[in-house]
This record gives structure tokens, sequence and C-alpha cells, in this order.
């Protein structure tokens, strides 16, 4: 049913809560799990985004080893630029992910959208089902 599971990942507190759901799934269905993480670099100067790469790297990095840790041998990582929202669901799209898995936190810096979540905008454009985690 799930054979491939998108976790979009950040610093958050609810990406952290997600992870356990994420692995539960994973193993009940022998998923492919892709970890994903998204930089909007329009807001950052040149010294920040390099900054931040390297935070997404370790973040993506650590994710990995704790999902493997936990017996989950079947993970990827992924790092894109763009906007959130739209990379989380072209990413679903080009992989064929059958469930995007994420926390609840993140705002929309998009115009007109300003007081919308990530996790809201990914529901409205996503090609397959969104569980979101609070």
């Amino acid at each position: 049913m799930f054979d491939k599971l998108l976790f979009p990942i950040d610093n958050s507190r609810e990406t952290s809560h997600a992870l356990p759901l994420v692995a539960d799934i994973a193993q009940r269905y022998k998923s492919q799990v892709y970890l994903l993480s998204v930089l909007d670099s329009t807001e950052l100067d040149p010294e920040q985004v390099e900054q931040a790469r390297q935070t997404i790297h370790n973040l993506l990095k650590h994710a990995e080893a704790g999902l493997q840790q936990i017996g989950i041998q079947n993970v990827k990582s992924e790092y894109r630029e763009g906007k959130v929202p739209f990379v989380i669901c072209d990413v679903a799209d080009e992989l064929e992910i059958s469930l995007i898995v994420m926390g609840s936190r993140g705002l929309s810096l998009a115009e007109g959208r300003k007081n919308e979540s990530v996790s809201h905008r990914v529901i409205d454009l996503s090609p397959c089902p969104v569980l979101v985690v609070p």
C-alpha cells in the first residue's frame, strides 16, 4: 500500500514527533523511505546559504542513521533548493511517492499566503495522500 514514503525534514520538534510514525509505517509496509530537506535560499546571503546547506547535510545524515539504527534499511536522502511546498510535491511526483508524512510546522513566505503553513500547501498540491503530524 505505502511502498514509497516521503519524509520532508527540518530541525523542528514536529519532525522528531513524526519520525517514529514514519518508522512504524515503513516497517509495517516494508516501504522505501525518502528523506527530503529543502532550502529556500531566496532570503539568505551566500554565507548563510552555505551554512544552511551544511546544516541540512548533517540533518539528513543524522536522520538516515537514526532510521537505520531502528531497522529501516531502505532509506535514501534528497536535498533540493526552492519553494518548500512546491519542491516537496515535485519530488513526490517524480519519485511516485505513495504517502508523504510531515510535521505541521513551517510557514510559507509566498505572497498572499503569509499565514498558510507549508503542510497546508502540500496538502493542496500533493499528487498523493499526506499525513500531517502535530
